[in-house]
Formats: structure tokens, sequence, C-alpha cells
């Protein structure tokens, strides 16, 4: 076992030292570890097996130098015969380099002459290369400045555009190109801003010249308005030869075809029809809309320009505070929206989105309720019907103007029937001081004519037939006084005033007929009506003056017919129409007579009352003067002067016979019963104490006097004694005084047949007490009770009988 453990060392220290002989060094640390860690004693074994290596190594070397010696030998020997002739070469060849080095010096100088040359040629011909490559680029910049310097932006940025996207590119190493680069970012901000420089400008300058464009406006549209009224006037004559409009100078016809057109008028021919774009220079807006589109900012400048625009539409929609004063005022109000409105259709079409049609209809929409809301409050301060008119022109132009460029204008004209309500309004103020006008300068006295044009003039100016005063030779007179012709010349004036308004608001007949005739019945019905009361309850207006109108109304009245006829004849509506409104006049005038007659009741009856209180009885008297009172003659005087005016009424017919004598009637009467009523408040007044005999008898001559009046018939018409039945209650009150019946009135008290039926046992009683004996300084019965006690003691017992039936009545 020994030897095998040894075999196996040794073959185990073979192993070893193959792999430190084909092993890196470093790699020999765990090798030689392994020797170590393996039996004891066993790195002295390798040692020794190590040392046999070296040795055998160490033979192999010496084999293999003796081997090698000769030859080492032979080569030294070799080596130092090859070193002297090595020298001699060296010698030559230092000597030949001297030679050649001279000999090419001048050839080396020449050479380096060459190569500077051929470098400076390359950089010259790389500079010019380059420069080629700059050139371009500074042209196109030194182009950028002119342009800019010349206000072609548009162009300008064109060029940046260029300049960015071409030619910088190709130079962009250079520092030059880099200042370059870094300009154009900011002269793109400075064109920005000059152009939106300009295009304020161009605003502010617009909003100074948009009364001016659209007073071109109008004026083209009232133009053409005016020409197509007449050639349809023309064309219903059936006289049109002229054409309806032109066009690139080729007329229309009314057949659609073309004709030349150079037979026109030469004032027509050389008149240039203007436009917005001759009167504005819009090309800020374009050149500013151009530079933001290639900026591509387009959306910012779209909303910039709408948004001023929407501040300058609000500024020119703001009125003067006072428009309403002058017909100026208004037109310029309406010249600076038709202008703004214009500019902003030519705008529409001449740039793609710049404003859109919905822009623009919110624009006119926001415009349209402003104005409506404007005219509507300075109308309404308006009180001339001349203003009002021309505000109406200016409306129907204007519309008419917007209606043209597309926009919608219904409102409008329907704006336009409350500018007629207010029209209208002004038109019965005007004719209101007109009517009074006219009632305060008339005399009201009938129309004196004198000769055959006289009377032609007067029946030219009013409707007036009657045969019998046309048989009449003249002078004569006509039963109306001078007012009448006038109210209704007045009439059929304010009707065309009223026409007027009509005119060119696309109405159709029968509505014109409808609005003349409601406006004709309120000048009736309110004013000329409204003029008539007053005139009535004017204190200077006397009984004559108040008959003088009866008539005047009556003539009024009858002329309302030939009213209608008239606006008939205007409208070419027949008045059989389902819709026709009818005139109200009669109603007014027959109003107004009732009034009227009223009226000569009351102030007849003021008038006696004054007559009544110049009466100045003497209560005491023993007796009579054996003659009426002064105060009841110039009264009856009176009476019958007046009655006497009644005959002036027309009776021309039945009716107004019937009417006339029907208020002079009723005239008399109530004056009648008005005095009679007088008389007996006169005697049965509270204050009047105490009447003599002698008092009754006087009394009683006047009232004899009215009864005479009553019976003379001061006014024809009235059946028996019906005007004396007025003083029936005073004369039978009276005859029981004077006869001294007393006993028959007690007896046939009641009675249907008593003689005394209408006197009233409180009124006798009344009158009885004032005659008693009440006091002795004043004692109208002394003598009865001297010459007969008995008369005395039947007064008393009559006194109580007239109270037992007082009571009784009151009972």
């Amino acid at each position: 076992m020994a030897e095998n453990e040894t075999l196996e060392c040794i073959t185990e220290h073979e192993r070893i030292l193959q792999e430190i002989e084909s092993t890196d060094t470093a790699c020999v640390g765990p090798t030689l570890r392994s020797i170590y860690d393996d039996q004891p004693n066993a790195h002295k074994r390798f040692m020794e097996k190590l040392d046999a290596r070296i040795r055998n190594h160490d033979r192999e070397i010496e084999k293999m130098c003796n081997f090698h010696h000769q030859g080492f030998v032979d080569a030294i020997t070799e080596l130092l015969k090859v070193r002297a002739d090595a020298e001699k070469l060296m010698g030559q060849v230092t000597d030949t380099n001297r030679r050649l080095q001279e000999a090419g010096r001048e050839v080396t100088a020449q050479t380096e002459e060459v190569i500077r040359c051929r470098i400076q040629q390359r950089n010259m011909a790389t500079t010019v290369e380059k420069l080629q490559l700059c050139i371009p680029v500074l042209e196109m910049y030194s182009k950028l400045k002119e342009q800019l310097e010349s206000k072609r932006y548009y162009a300008a940025l064109k060029t940046m555009e260029q300049l960015e996207k071409v030619y910088i590119p190709r130079v962009s190493q250079y520092r030059f190109c880099q200042i370059m680069a870094e300009n154009l970012p900011r002269l793109r901000e400075e064109i920005k801003e000059i152009s939106m420089s300009d295009l304020k400008d161009f605003l502010e300058s617009i909003r100074k010249h948009s009364d001016k464009v659209g007073e071109t406006a109008m004026r083209q549209a009232q133009q053409h308005r005016t020409f197509n009224s007449a050639v349809a006037k023309q064309a219903s004559m059936g006289h049109y030869t002229k054409p309806v409009y032109s066009l690139n100078g080729r007329t229309h016809t009314p057949n659609g075809q073309l004709m030349d057109d150079d037979t026109g008028d030469e004032e027509e021919a050389d008149e240039e029809i203007l436009t917005a774009q001759d009167l504005v220079d819009f090309s800020p807006v374009y050149r500013c809309l151009h530079i933001y589109t290639v900026l591509g900012d387009r959306e910012t400048f779209e909303n910039y320009y709408r948004k001023q625009r929407k501040k300058q539409a609000r500024l020119v929609l703001q009125p003067q505070a006072n428009m309403h004063e002058t017909v100026e005022g208004y037109r310029k109000y309406f010249n600076q929206i038709v202008g703004f409105f214009v500019v902003e259709d030519h705008i529409l079409h001449a740039t793609r989105g710049l404003v859109t049609r919905a822009f623009t209809d919110e624009l006119w929409n926001m415009a349209l309720s402003k104005i409506i809301a404007v005219l509507r409050t300075h109308s309404s301060y308006c009180d001339d019907p001349d203003l009002v008119l021309e505000l109406k022109n200016l409306i129907v132009i204007f519309a008419d103007t917007l209606q043209g460029y597309g926009f919608p204008v219904n409102r409008l004209f329907d704006l336009l029937f409350e500018v007629r309500d207010q029209y209208n309004e002004t038109l019965l103020k005007k004719w209101a001081l007109v009517f009074r006008e006219i009632f305060e300068l008339d005399n009201y006295s009938p129309i004196p004519v004198d000769t055959e044009e006289e009377y032609k003039l007067v029946v030219s100016r009013f409707p007036f037939h009657d045969a019998e005063i046309e048989k009449q030779d003249f002078p004569k007179k006509l039963p109306m006084s001078q007012s009448v012709p006038q109210i209704y010349t007045q009439v059929k004036e304010f009707i065309y005033a009223s026409l007027k308004f009509s005119e060119s608001l696309h109405r159709s007949s029968t509505e014109i007929d409808d609005m003349l005739r409601k406006s004709t019945n309120l000048l009736l019905t309110r004013t000329l009506s409204s003029c008539l009361q007053n005139l009535i309850k004017k204190p200077h207006i006397g009984l004559t003056e108040l008959v003088q109108i009866i008539i005047n109304t009556t003539h009024l009245e009858q002329a309302c017919r030939y009213l209608e006829e008239f606006i008939t004849n205007i409208t070419n509506v027949s008045p059989e129409t389902v819709h026709t409104t009818r005139l109200y006049g009669l109603s007014t005038f027959k109003d107004a007579r009732h009034a009227a007659e009223g009226e000569i009741y009351t102030k007849l009856n003021q008038k006696i009352d004054e007559f009544i209180q110049l009466a100045d009885y003497e209560w005491g008297m023993a007796e009579s003067d054996g003659r009426a009172s002064g105060y009841l003659m110039d009264l009856i005087n009176f009476l019958r002067s007046t009655f006497q005016v009644f005959t002036h009424l027309p009776n021309n017919n039945n009716d107004h016979a019937s009417m006339s004598g029907k208020v002079a009637q009723t005239a008399c009467m109530s004056a009648c019963k008005h005095l009679s009523t007088s008389l007996m408040q006169m005697l049965l007044d509270t204050e009047l104490k105490q009447i003599s005999m002698g008092a009754i008898q006087q009394f009683n001559l006047d009232v004899i006097q009215c009864e005479l009046f009553a019976s003379s018939e001061p006014v024809p018409g009235f059946q028996g004694d019906t005007l004396q039945l007025a003083f029936i209650d005073l004369r039978q009150l009276l005859d029981l005084f004077m006869v001294w019946d007393w006993s028959t009135y007690l007896a046939d008290y009641g009675q249907p047949t008593s003689k005394y039926l209408r006197v009233n046992p409180a009124t006798a009683l009344a009158l009885l007490e004032k005659m008693k004996d009440t006091s002795k300084k004043n004692n109208i019965f002394s003598q009865f009770r001297k010459n007969d006690r008995d008369k005395q003691k039947l007064i008393e017992t009559v006194v109580k009988q007239l109270r037992s039936l007082v009571n009784g009545m009151s009972s």
C-alpha cells in the first residue's frame, strides 16, 4: 500500500507541474494551495520533484546553447565586417542628401508657393460658393425691407415665409442668418401692429363717413322709388314708354328684353352712381385680413373686427337728445345706420367669412329693436304733423334702402302704424287750433252774397243747394255763417293731410280708405265735437250765436255724405264694401245741436233771472200804479225780439221745419215756465214778510202782461192756449186773492172742476199770512177791522181751514 500511495503522489505532483507550466502565473495560487492541503510533508516531496524538473530544463537549455553557439559567433563576426561598409554608405548617403537638399531648396520654396496659392484658390472657391448661397438671402432680406418701407405688408409676409422655409435653412450656420431669423418674428409682430393700427384708423374713418354713405344709399333708393312710382303711374295711364331701370348701358323693358340705352337724358348718362366702395377705401380691411390669415391668426382678427363693429353699432344707434326737434336730426340718425349696414353688407360680400350672414342678421335684429324703441320715444315728443310726415317718409326710404340690401324691415312698416296714430293725433291737435280760430273769427251771421261770382265761390267751397234761395235775386243771404264752408274745407284738407301718410306704405286701397274714414271720424267726433261743445259753453256766445250754431251744424250734417263721396273718389273704394267704415259726423252735429239747444234754454232762463233781479216792488203799496212794471215790459220785449231770431232756423224741408219749430216752441215754453216759476218764488220768498192788496194788484198787472205775451203767439205752432198754461198757477192764485173767493175755493177744493184747481193750500196759506195784521206799524187790515170785524174773523177762519188742509195733505 505504501508503494501505491507513493505512486499516486508522484502522479499527482507530475500533474501539478504540468498545470503550473501550462497555466498563467496569476492562477498558480490554488494549485499550490492544493499541495499544502494534501498529505503532511507532501510539499517536501513536491519541492524535490520541482527541483528535479528545474535541473532537467537547465540541461536542455545548455544542450540548445551548445548547439547554436558556433552560428552566433559566425554571425557576430559577419556583422563586424558589415559595420565598416555601412559607415561608408552612410557617408555617401549623407553627402547625397546634402547635395539633394541644396538642389531642391528652390523647388521646395516654389512648391510651398504653389501650395499656398492652391489653398487660396480653394478658399476663394469656397467663399464664392458660400456667397452664392448667401446673396439670395441678403437680396430677399433687402426686398423685405423695401416692402416694409413701402407698406406692402402682405408681400413682406410672403417674403418672410420664403426666407424661413427656403433661404435661411441653406446658410443657417452663419451668424447674420441667425440674427435675421431672430428678427423675423419681431417684424411679424410689427406688421400685425401696423395693420391693426390701419384697421383702427379705418374703423374710425368709416364711423365718420357712415352718414355720407347712408345719405348716398338713401338718395339712390329714393330716386329709384320715385322713378318706379312715375313708371307705375305711366303704366296705369297706358302711356308707358320708358324702361324700368338701366344696367351697364342697356335698358330692361317690361317684357325682359334688352335694348341699347343710347337715348337717355344726358344728365342721367353723365351722373355717376356712387357705391360704398367709391366713398370708402376698404383696402385696410382686406390688407389686415390677408395679413392675419397669412400669420394664422385670422380668428383673432375676425373676433376683433366683429367686436369693434358691435361697439360702433351701439354708438350709431344712440340718438341725439334733441333729435325729435328737426327732420335733419332724424335724417342724420338714419343716414348713419344705413351707412353702417351698407358697409357691413359690402364686407359680407367682398370678404370670405370676415362677417357672416348670421352676424349681420344679429346686428340688424339688435339695431331694429333699438331703432323702434328710439322712434317710439322721440316721435311721442313731436307735436308738428309736418315733422311726423317727414319722419314717416324717412322711415319708408330707410326701410326701402335696407330692404334692397336684404335686411327684413316688416317691423318698421308695423311701426309706421304707430307713427300714423301719432301723426293723426298731431293732426287733430293742429286742426283743433284751426277750428277754434275759425269759430273765434266767425261773425255768426248768414253769409251775404252780392253777385253770382260770390255765390259760385261759396258753393264751390261748400256743397250748398237750396232751390228757393237760388231763385232769389242778388243780393241775398245764405243761411249758414262763414265758418261752415271754412270747416268743410278744413275737413277736406285734413283728409288730404291724412292721405299723405298713407302714401308709400304698400297698403291696399281698402286699407287706405278705412284709415282715412277712421281718422276723419276722430276729427268729427272728437276734435270738431269738442270745439263745438267748448264754443257753445263760452260766456260771450249769446242766443243769436247759438241759433246760428244750430243752423251751421244742420248744414254740416247735410254735408257729411259729400265727405264720404270725397273719400270714395280718392280711394276708389265703393261705400257698399262690406268693411267700409261709415262717417259718424251725423251724431257729432246732432249732439252739438242738442247742446246748443240746451244752452239756449239755459241762457234764456239766465237772462230772465237778470231781468227778475231788476224787479223793485213796493210790497206795502196801498194801490197799484195802473200799469205793468218797467222791468217786466223790458223782459217781454227782449223775449219777443229773441224769438224772432228763431225764424232764421232752417226750414227748407219738412224735417228741418219741424225741428226748428220744436226748438223755438221748447225755448218759448221753457222761458214762460221759468218766468212763471220765478214770479211765484218772488211772492213766496220767505224774506218777504208782508204784502199789501195794492202790491197784489200791481203783481196781477204784470202777470196779465205775461199772459198777453203768451197769447200773442211769439212762436208759431202752439195749439190753443198751451203757452198761457205756463202761467195758470199764478193766474188762479191771483184771482183767488183779487176776487177774495175763499168760499168757492174751500167748497170746491179737491174737485176736478174746481175753479182754483192749481192753487195749492200751502201756497195760498203762505201768501195769506203775509197779508194778515202782524204789526201795528204796518197793518194792512186796519180799515177792515174798523169797518167790518166780520171779515177779519173770516180771514182767521180761512187761515184755520187752510192749515187744516195743509196738515191733511202732509199726513
